[in-house]
Formats: structure tokens, C-alpha cells, sequence
């Protein structure tokens, strides 16, 4: 038995930016590589996984695609985590390569730390963090704080919590980094790109590259094998809790509920809506399957902000449940009746 740890890439970023994306096109391009996946999701629906598993690539059949469902992966590391890298490494024919898909309100920290329990330490190695960040929402100041708004909150009332909790999440994702996907450049304007990589090269530590990509399309040699060993470099990837001398953190700033609305009528109409509750409320994110009457193929729904995007996947299968389920991400503030109201018309 060969006694050379089996290699794992760690890619985070913030909702919507595009990591599923990227994975697809690694599983697409993987030149032989044995390739298990670990996907994460914040909430109780697996459309990452789905979407993965639906993919028709031979790199991505259902055994190595592994969900964790039960909460965010850096929460639940003795309890799922550990257990299922112990599931993968155990195999007679074992990955070559490991790739976890983090929720996109997880810290990369607690679990790039993982790798150092006794169970596997000797057995895994985090390769290398790859944060994916949308840099289209980034060139609009998406995730940057509005001082003027902050310092009328300080006014107004001074016992008030005053971080933004998406601003400290993305900061702590891309200080893990050891390569950042700037992603989807496609969308930018003239002077756009040089903005957002000088925001971007004041974030990250030294050395971490910036990759810029349209629709996650990178070399998989550019993006595996990158060497870092990142669990035993932590202390140089400290988050906004650590270096506060926290040793534990919460997602009480972000809520995640489901909206059913069984078959759907009209296409169109429901995209509208979709648009139209997006523009009226505080939503990160929005993804989910869709029923269109009459249509033998589901459609799959995913909105960031207010770009919405949609097309049907793969037909309904003999085993499916078939309805609209849609998952919606935000701040704890949304107002989830008005919201549900809303979608279901």
C-alpha cells in the first residue's frame, strides 16, 4: 500500500460565484484522474450535487459524489466529515484526487484544519484552498461596506453589532486562498478587471495567485497539484474569529428556508417572479428544480443578486420527485412569508 497522501482541493467562495461551475469543467477535462467529490450545502436541499451528478461526464458517477447536507461542513466535522474522508480512503481502488465543495457560507478555516485529526492526517493532504469569487458582483462594491450606512447605524444606536458579516466571510474565504478564480471576467467593463484585481491583491496573502476565468474554465493542471499543504500552514490563514480569539462561529447572520410550488403553469410568468422577488427583497441567493407543465425535462433555476439564469438539465427520471423546489439564501432580516407570497403568486 503506497504510503504518499492522496491529494485534496478545498474550493470555497461566496454564493453564486461560481463553484459548481468550475468543478464541472475539472470533471470534463479530468485526463484520468479518479476524482471524489465532497459537496457541502447550507440547507436541506443538494442542488450542487445534482446538478454535478447529472453532469454526463464518466468522472462523475454517483459513488464518488458525496453530499453533506446536515449543515455546514465546518460545524459538523467529527460527525460527517471525518467519517466520510475515512469512507473514501478506505476503498480498495481510492480517489487519486479529493475535491470539497464548501457551502458558500462556510469558512475554509475550521475545515482546512480537519486534515490534522489523527484519523487522516497521515493519509490526506489539503493541496491547495482555491477561493472562486464573482468579479462582476465584486466591480459593482457587492461586498464592500458602505461607510456612510455604518456610521449611521454607530449614531443610531451604539450597542449595535457593526461588522458585515458578508464582508468578514469573504475576507476570511479569500485569506485562506492559495489561488483565487476571479470569475466570470466575461461580464466586466472597460477598467473594470484592473479595479477588482487591485481590490483583490489587498485581501489575499502573499503569493496567492489571481486566476481570471470565463464560466470556471481553467487547466486542471493549473489547478491541482498546487503543493501547499495548507493544513499545516494555519497559522498564516487565520479567520476574523480566530484572530479575535474566537475559536467558534455561527451562521445566525444567514438564514436558508425552501419555497414549494409543485408543478408551475408557465415557465416565463415563473421566472418573472422570480425577478420580481429578488428586486423587492434582501435575497443572496436563489437556486432550486422547477416542474414546467408539460416539459419531460426539469429546469434548473440558480439567481446571484439580480442576475437570474435557467435552462432545463437532463429529463425527469422514473425515480424523481417531481415539483418545484426552491432554496433561498439570505441575511436573518428577510421576511420569508412576503417572500414565499411572492414566488408562489
Amino acid at each position: 500500500m503506497s504510503t504518499e497522501k492522496i491529494p485534496a482541493t478545498v474550493v470555497t467562495g461566496f454564493l453564486g460565484a461560481g463553484k459548481t461551475t468550475l468543478i464541472r469543467n475539472m470533471l470534463e477535462n479530468a485526463r484520468g484522474r479518479r476524482i471524489a467529490l465532497v459537496i457541502n450545502e447550507f440547507g436541506d436541499v443538494g442542488v450542487d450535487g445534482e446538478i454535478l451528478r447529472s453532469c454526463g461526464v464518466e468522472a462523475c458517477s454517483e459513488e464518488d459524489v458525496i453530499e453533506l447536507a446536515n449543515g455546514c461542513i465546518c460545524c459538523t466535522v467529527a460527525d460527517d466529515f471525518v467519517p466520510t474522508m475515512k469512507k473514501l480512503l478506505d476503498r480498495k481502488d481510492p480517489p487519486t484526487h479529493i475535491v470539497i465543495e464548501t457551502s458558500g457560507l462556510a469558512l475554509p478555516q475550521p475545515l482546512v484544519r480537519a486534515f490534522n485529526w489523527p484519523e487522516i492526517k497521515s493519509r490526506v493532504t489539503v493541496d491547495g484552498v482555491v477561493t472562486v469569487v464573482d468579479a462582476k458582483a465584486l466591480a459593482e462594491g457587492r461586498f464592500a461596506d458602505d461607510e456612510e450606512a455604518v456610521q449611521a447605524q454607530r449614531e443610531a444606536d451604539p450597542n449595535l453589532d457593526h461588522e458585515n458579516p458578508i464582508e468578514e466571510l469573504f475576507e476570511d474565504q479569500l485569506n485562506c486562498a492559495d489561488m483565487v478564480i476571479v470569475n466570470k471576467t466575461d461580464l466586466l467593463g472597460e477598467g473594470e478587471h484592473d479595479a477588482v484585481s487591485a481590490e483583490l491583491k489587498q485581501k489575499v496573502r502573499a503569493g496567492t495567485r489571481l486566476v481570471p476565468t470565463r464560466h470556471g474554465q481553467i487547466d486542471i493542471a493549473a489547478l491541482l497539484g498546487v503543493g501547499a499543504s495548507a493544513e499545516d500552514d494555519l497559522h498564516n490563514r487565520l479567520s476574523h474569529h480566530e484572530m479575535e480569539g474566537e475559536e467558534q462561529h455561527d451562521h445566525d447572520d444567514f438564514v436558508t428556508f425552501i419555497v414549494s410550488l409543485g408543478e408551475v403553469a408557465d415557465k416565463a410568468t415563473l421566472l418573472a417572479r422570480i425577478e420580481d422577488t429578488i428586486a423587492k427583497h434582501d435575497i443572496l441567493r436563489l437556486k432550486g428544480f422547477v416542474d414546467v407543465k408539460g416539459s419531460p425535462a426539469r429546469l434548473l433555476v440558480q439567481a446571484v443578486g439580480p442576475r437570474l439564469n435557467s435552462y432545463f438539465d437532463r429529463p425527469w427520471k422514473a425515480g424523481d420527485r417531481r415539483g418545484t423546489e426552491l432554496v433561498i439564501i439570505g441575511e436573518k432580516h428577510m421576511d420569508r412569508e412576503a417572500i414565499a407570497a411572492m414566488l408562489r403568486g
